[in-house]
C-alpha cells in the first residue's frame, strides 16, 4: 500500500496558500503606487511645471484660465497699436472714410483699454505698455505711408489684424467660465466688428489677399513678457490727436453728413 500524504502541520499549508496571496496583492499595491510617487518627487521637472503653469485658477469672478488671462492681454495690446494707428488715419487720409475709420479705431479703443485695464486689475493680470515688434512694425509702414499709398496701406493691415482678433474673441466668449473675461469678449467683439466695417468702408481692402493672408499668417498679438498690472499706462490719443481728431470729423461730417 502506498504511504497516505502527510497532513499539514499546524495549518502550515493554508497559511503558505495565503501567504503567497498577500505577497502578489502587495505587489501589485506597490506597481500601483511607485509611478505615482516618482512624479510627486520631481517637482522641478519642465514638463511638469508646464502642466502647473496652465492651471485654472479660482477668482470670485468664475475660473480663469490661461487662455482668458491671454486674451486679456491681447486686447490690451491691440489697443497699443490701433489707437496711434487711427490717430495717423485722422491726420493722413486722404478720404472722408479713411478719416472715419481712424476716429472709430481712436474712440473704440479707448473705451476698450479702459475695460481691460479694469478687469486686468481686478483679476490681477500683467499687462503690456507697448506694442509688440510686429505691431511696431506696422505702426512705421503707416509713418512713411503718404497719400493713396497710406490709405490702402492703413485699411489692409487693421482688417487683417481685426480679422484675426475676431476669430479669437468669438472662441473665448463661447468658451470662457469668467463673467469679467465674458463682459470683455462682449465689448471687444462689438468694437471690432465696428472697426472691421468702417475698414471695409474705405474702399481699400483687398478681400482676395485678406482671405489669403488670414489663412496662412498666425495670430499679429503674441503674449509679450509681462508687467504688473496696477503699471499699466493708459492708451490715449496723443495731444495733437484730438485736435487732428476734430478737423477730420468736421470734414467728415461735412462730406458724409451724420
Amino acid at each position: 500500500m502506498r504511504p497516505r500524504p502527510r497532513p499539514p502541520v499546524n495549518g502550515r499549508g493554508i497559511f503558505s496558500g495565503t501567504g503567497l496571496i498577500v505577497t502578489a496583492l502587495a505587489a501589485t499595491v506597490v506597481a500601483l503606487l511607485v509611478p505615482l510617487w516618482s512624479y510627486a518627487d520631481r517637482p522641478d521637472d519642465p514638463a511638469s511645471a508646464s502642466v502647473l503653469s496652465e492651471r485654472t485658477v479660482t477668482t470670485p469672478y468664475g475660473p480663469l484660465s490661461a487662455q482668458d488671462r491671454d486674451f486679456v492681454t491681447k486686447v490690451r495690446l491691440a489697443g497699443l497699436w490701433e489707437l496711434p494707428a487711427g490717430e495717423l488715419a485722422q491726420r493722413k487720409g486722404t478720404t472722408p472714410a479713411v478719416r472715419t475709420a481712424g476716429r472709430h479705431l481712436v474712440d473704440g479703443h479707448t473705451s476698450l483699454d479702459a475695460h481691460v485695464r479694469t478687469v486686468a486689475t481686478q483679476l490681477g493680470i500683467a499687462l503690456p505698455n507697448e506694442p509688440n515688434e510686429q505691431q511696431r512694425q506696422w505702426l512705421a509702414t503707416l509713418d512713411t505711408a503718404e497719400g493713396q499709398d497710406f490709405d490702402r496701406q492703413f485699411a489692409g493691415l487693421l482688417r487683417l489684424a481685426h480679422g484675426r482678433v475676431f476669430s479669437l474673441v468669438a472662441q473665448i466668449r463661447a468658451g470662457t467660465q469668467n463673467s469679467l473675461v465674458r463682459d470683455l469678449a462682449d465689448d471687444a467683439n462689438a468694437t471690432v466688428l465696428d472697426h472691421i466695417k468702417v475698414l471695409e468702408a474705405t474702399g481699400y481692402v483687398d478681400f482676395a489677399a485678406l482671405a489669403r493672408d488670414l489663412a496662412a499668417s498666425a495670430s499679429p498679438v503674441p503674449t509679450p513678457t509681462e508687467v504688473d498690472p496696477s503699471a499699466a499706462v493708459p492708451v490715449e490719443p496723443s495731444p495733437a490727436g484730438p485736435s487732428a481728431g476734430r478737423a477730420s470729423q468736421g470734414q467728415a461730417s461735412q462730406d458724409q453728413g451724420p
